[in-house]
């Protein structure tokens, strides 16, 4: 039975160095990710009731089973 061996690898390629992102540049993309998280957790969190921005029970019945999945109480 003949052993086989790996072919030896040609030559090493580096990684280029990619440049760091600046905090100016990733602030208003972090800043607009948390308002909208909060926004998604305000209407699967609390949208019903005297804090009802939308009246009627369209977004409760949308946002349901989310609620469930996170440990709201709903009913």
């Amino acid at each position: 039975m003949a052993q086989s061996t790996a072919p030896a690898p040609a030559a090493s390629t580096a990684i280029p160095a990619v440049a760091p992102i600046s905090l100016k540049e990733i602030a208003p993309w972090a800043l607009f990710a948390g308002i909208l998280m909060l926004v998604l957790l305000y209407f699967v969190g609390a949208e019903q009731g005297a804090t009802s921005v939308i009246s009627g029970e369209n977004v409760h019945e949308w946002v349901h089973d989310g609620r469930h999945l996170l440990g709201f109480p709903c009913h």
